[in-house]
């Protein structure tokens, strides 16, 4: 990554230093990214050793509603961050503490009753995506269980991005990296030495969870954790209590970044349902090229958070420009990485393709689909890093609509036409488009995203919007 900064600084494209420092803040969690996201493809290799495809398709589609945690979750860390790193450079240390308190406040009450629904209905839940009767028992088993580490999840996104905001990302990378590797070896001895299957798989990623944020809560009242250091902030319970007020500016910066994700992760409900109906060999692609594309994505987690954080800091003292040059460089460094990333994918995607499947029947359309994936999350990269500065500056709601339009009005509905005859009045019947819609509507539902975003960023207003959000001392800046 450090190399293709060096490239970029050569070119003239990136300051030497501001590469340094993002480097430095990204690729922590990067890492973080990418032991969550193969612990996700291990746990999908897992159960399919020990109980077949049913199990894997089970699995996935108790996933998108995983995912919801993480979306709401990740939603409300993101405006912690921007708080966070504001009040780190420009205001205050029970500001500070407030901020995260007043999110994790806020993340529990959205979550607790997320996870009691899959607790309580698990089977409906799953009935609503998949028609085969042994998946929806298996992903039934598997939700349930996992409910309970629903709000566990959502406070770890809310304790990582403390730290990041706060210019430290190694230590989450370490907490959260040794979960994803305990979730691996929790899973195996229960999967396979106990026997105890997709349940087994969810009391895994519970614990993990657990774990993650007992890690966080001695770290952050602590000050430090044996063998990661110390915390470069600590919080209190005591005075300034949440108020309302906190809560308000919490939600009003949070809710589009929820709403952002919600509608990224609720759109894999049509879209699995869409493929489903291709038949289950096109929607093992479709699942394997996800998987590899989600792994491809990891370097946005880093480069996003580095820009919220580095971007946040400047506004914390009211240096416009500078946050504007760090918002810029960011977004060019990231995008290189990913056609970097996805350039070395798409030239061994039959390789990456064997990882999940060694069925020749198949292998060609997984490896189509990888192929696709490669081209798409490029587009990813872009949003990604346009995305960084609008949140560390308030200004959430544009890559909300970005991710409805691109999602709702293009991928969903492109895809629906590959699989479905439309009707059209005084006309023949459209006949489906075949499978080539679905990798339309692979590069679509991240194309559209990147350029809503990458304009709204590019106009500027975001520092404008931010001067409501920043400390007293640099309000008037």
């Amino acid at each position: 990554m450090l190399s293709v900064g060096a490239v970029l600084a050569r070119l003239g494209v990136i300051d030497p230093r501001r590469a340094e420092r993002t480097t430095d803040l990204a690729w922590p969690r990067i890492v973080t990214g990418l032991a969550r996201m193969s612990k996700s493809a291990a746990d999908v290799a897992m159960v399919g050793i020990a109980l077949g495809p049913a199990a894997i398709a089970g699995v996935g589609l108790a996933a998108p509603y995983w995912g919801l945690a993480f979306a709401v979750g990740g939603g409300i860390a993101g405006a912690t961050i921007g708080l966070v790193s504001q009040h780190y450079t420009g205001g205050t240390d029970s500001g500070l503490s407030l901020a995260v308190t007043t999110s994790a406040v806020v993340v529990a009450a959205l979550t607790l009753p997320l996870g009691l629904l899959y607790w309580v209905a698990p089977e409906s839940l799953i009935g609503l995506v998949g028609n085969d009767a042994a998946s929806i028992a298996y992903g039934a088993d598997y939700l349930r269980v996992v409910a309970l580490g629903i709000p566990f999840a959502a406070l770890n996104l809310i304790g990582s991005r403390t730290l990041v905001g706060a210019d430290d990302a190694w230590t989450p990378m370490v907490i959260r990296a040794g979960g994803a590797v305990a979730n691996v070896a929790l899973n195996a001895v229960l999967i396979f030495a106990l026997g105890m299957g997709v349940v087994g798989a969810a009391i895994g990623t519970v614990l993990a969870n657990v774990l993650v944020l007992a890690a966080f809560v001695v770290g952050f009242t602590v000050g430090r954790l044996p063998l990661v250091g110390a915390f470069p902030v600590t919080l209190s319970l005591e005075r300034p209590r949440v108020t309302v007020a906190d809560a308000r500016d919490v939600v009003s910066i949070g809710t589009p970044l929820v709403f952002t994700n919600v509608a990224r992760r609720a759109a894999q409900f049509p879209m699995l349902a869409i493929v489903a109906l291709f038949g289950p060999n096109v929607l093992a692609a479709y699942v394997v090229a996800r998987r590899v594309r989600d792994l491809m994505d990891t370097p946005g987690w880093g480069f996003s958070l580095a820009s919220s954080s580095l971007v946040g800091q400047e506004l914390g003292t009211g240096d416009e420009r500078s946050a504007d040059t760090y918002g810029r460089e960011v977004l060019w460094f990231g995008t290189a990485v990913y056609l970097v990333s996805g350039g070395l994918v798409l030239v061994f995607a039959e390789q990456v393709s064997r990882l999940f499947v060694d069925d020749p029947s198949i292998l060609p359309l997984v490896t189509t689909f990888v192929m696709v994936a490669c081209i798409s999350v490029v587009f990813r990269g872009i949003s990604g890093g346009a995305t960084g500065p609008l949140r560390a500056s308030g200004d959430t709601r544009w890559p909300f609509y970005g991710q409805v339009l691109g999602l709702y009005v293009f991928a969903v509905p492109i895809a629906f036409l590959g699989a479905a005859t439309v009707p059209i009045p005084g006309l023949e019947a459209v006949t489906p488009l075949g499978i080539e819609a679905l990798y339309a509507a692979l590069i679509l539902e991240t194309l559209v995203p990147a350029a809503v975003t990458y304009y709204r960023f590019s106009a500027g207003h975001w520092k404008a919007i931010s001067r409501s959000y920043r400390p007293e001392t640099s309000a008037s800046d």
